[in-house]
């Protein structure tokens, strides 16, 4: 059915315009003639031959290895999607450019790495695989295409990613179309990312794991054979962050700031680099961008991290320390926070109960030596909320719906954030081990709702076990049992717009209109130009007898994005019920020319149109 009354997952929309160019800057003598990124999501570095994995299947990447630099202690400065690739896109740490979270927005002040390679003549593509990139989100600044589409299920939902191979189709299109220029390409991998192939594939996890990151490989070798001037092209790979198997307590990742999901491959190959050669220097991820800037003699960048260009060229470094963090404890369950400095082979984590570790001699992060070396802990507490206050001074880079989100967590204050009164994340380790187990996609059906059920009896106050249990009732026909778990998420310290779209579904099924569309005004509130939730009150407004107020916020989500479907076809249906046929038809048929011929979606819409034209 077309006519779903909410979509939950936002949508993206794929654009490859291709704005007209001059001839090609020629590269500078010594300078690379294009630039390449390929991160993959979720890939821990212990688990390609080039780190030593023993089991890998990695050739491709580790022929990139062979042939460049490898860095063997490169950090993400935080284990989150889309805040990690920010950091690698602008140079800037999370409260830098503003992305604390996925479905947060980067600040629009950090310059971002593409539209540094625009303004000096490179055709830009970025292809991304999963929704946490999507455009909405900020990094498709300065791309001349951002592919980002993911596709949609038979119920007119979003999926959460797509596969490497249709990515890499679009990206190598791209390529096709644009030879003879200078080239700065993105592109993004999500197969390590759980789940991991078939859930039901009854093998070890770690199993499975592998045989995706030998899938990502594949994709990087297709892409690899088809770049032209391969031998004028610098390559970066890297990892996003890595990926927890049990470590610390830990499943999946985005809880904590251990190195298990820290710690990621960062491979730099191409003219000019030393080759087969490993730097045992710790570098993080906001260190690419300076470095890329100055190998592409386009200019320095103010920022966080710095240019690495002296490792690889065999010198030192001025001393300093790497930041990281995770606010998804707090965000996404009101604990505290995690903030972490590694300076000097020890490495602190600000947390209710603070951790030290000298990671020189105790790489797993197993003894927490705190309490023996509280002078150096002060120290280190100390520069991580330094951090933390010149963010708050530098705020104009966060957009207002975050500043709002941290401020109503009480985060935001004016004074550097103190942790004091929130629940440890670590004392909590076994239940967000089960939540990550939850929302990892690895258990369906009956098993996903007893283990939501489980969670619910150890916390019962869990906004992200009642908002995902909601959801799996609405899924399930049970509507009005939702309502009371939508409604614990509503009224949690860390509401979400999902929550409240929940809300609007299940009071729009039982035709309590103006419930439901308060509901979705406080959705509207929460995340401000969200289609989703402009599409819904359309639906809201045509299904209460208000066809002709349902015409703008249908209008509105379109003008958003074009591409969703649903919103077309409830607007063809807005505009029979208000009389306008002629325009009703209009859009059933341009909602026909836009869906690929076998979608399942096509036979209802005909019959909308054949109705419409007797």
């Amino acid at each position: 059915m077309l006519r779903i009354a909410c979509v939950i997952a936002l949508l993206s929309v794929a654009a490859c315009g291709n704005p007209a160019r001059g001839p090609a800057p020629e590269a500078p003598s010594g300078t690379p003639r294009h630039l390449v990124i390929i991160t993959i999501d979720t890939m821990r570095a212990d688990r390609l031959g080039a780190y030593g994995y023993a089991q890998a299947r990695t050739p491709a990447m580790d022929e990139l290895a062979r042939t460049g630099v490898r860095f063997e202690r490169a950090f993400a400065p935080t284990p989150i999607t889309l805040p990690s690739h920010a950091s690698l896109m602008t140079g800037l740490y999370p409260p830098g450019h503003g992305a604390r979270h996925n479905g947060m927005r980067v600040g629009m002040a950090p310059p971002t790495l593409a539209e540094r390679f625009s303004r000096g003549g490179f055709a830009t593509g970025a292809f991304v695989a999963a929704f946490p990139l999507d455009r909405r989100f900020g990094l498709a600044r300065g791309f001349d295409a951002y592919g980002d589409q993911v596709p949609r299920g038979r119920d007119g939902r979003q999926a959460s990613e797509r596969p490497g191979h249709v990515v890499v189709d679009e990206a190598l299109s791209w390529l096709k179309a644009h030879q003879g220029q200078r080239l700065f390409l993105w592109l993004h991998l999500f197969e390590p990312h759980a789940p991991y192939g078939d859930p039901a594939d009854r093998r070890p996890a770690t199993d499975r794991y592998d045989d995706e990151i030998a899938e990502a490989d594949r994709q990087v070798r297709r892409l690899l054979d088809a770049l032209p001037d391969r031998d004028q092209a610098l390559i970066v790979l890297a990892s996003d962050h890595g990926e927890a198997f049990g470590e610390h307590g830990e499943i999946a990742h985005s809880i904590f700031v251990y190195d298990t999901t820290l710690r990621v491959p960062l491979i730099l190959s191409g003219p000019g680099l030393p080759r087969g050669i490993a730097i045992e220097d710790p570098v993080s991820l906001v260190d690419v961008a300076p470095t890329l800037l100055r190998r592409f003699d386009l200019g320095d960048l103010e920022a966080d991290g710095v240019d690495i260009g002296p490792l690889i060229g065999g010198g030192p470094l001025s001393p300093r320390g790497l930041y990281a963090e995770s606010f998804a404890p707090l965000l996404d369950f009101g604990w505290s926070a995690l903030r972490s400095w590694r300076v000097d082979g020890l490495k602190y984590i600000a947390a209710p109960k603070p951790e030290l570790y000298d990671v020189a001699q105790d790489p797993g992060e197993l003894r927490n030596i705190v309490g023996d070396r509280e002078a150096e802990a002060a120290a280190m507490a100390h520069r991580v909320d330094r951090i933390s206050a010149a963010a708050l001074q530098a705020g104009p880079a966060v957009d207002p719906e975050t500043t709002a989100r941290l401020q109503a967590l009480g985060y935001l204050s004016g004074t550097p954030a103190r942790a004091a009164g929130r629940i440890d994340p670590k004392d909590r380790k076994e239940l967000a081990a089960r939540i990550a187990q939850v929302t990892s996609g690895e258990l369906q059906g009956p098993a996903l709702e007893q283990a939501l059920r489980r969670i619910l009896e150890e916390d019962p106050g869990n906004p992200q076990a009642h908002l995902r249990l909601g959801w799996l009732l609405v899924e399930t026909g049970r509507c009005e049992r939702a309502v009371t778990h939508f409604s614990q998420a509503v009224e949690s310290r860390v509401p979400s717009a999902d929550a409240h779209l929940g809300l609007a579904a299940c009071h729009a099924a039982a035709k309590r209109f103006a419930l439901s569309a308060n509901a979705l005004a406080q959705a509207e509130r929460m995340e401000p130009g969200n289609p989703v939730v402009a599409a819904n009150l359309g639906v809201v407004l045509s299904d209460d007898g208000r066809p002709e107020e349902a015409l703008a916020p249908l209008l509105r989500a379109l003008s958003i994005d074009a591409a969703f479907h649903e919103a077309r076809f409830n607007l063809a249906i807005a505009y029979a019920r208000a009389g306008q046929r002629e325009r009703a038809a209009d859009q059933a048929r341009e909602l026909l020319a836009r869906l690929p011929p076998g979608a399942p979606q096509r036979s209802e819409v005909q019959r909308l149109l054949d109705e419409l034209q007797k």
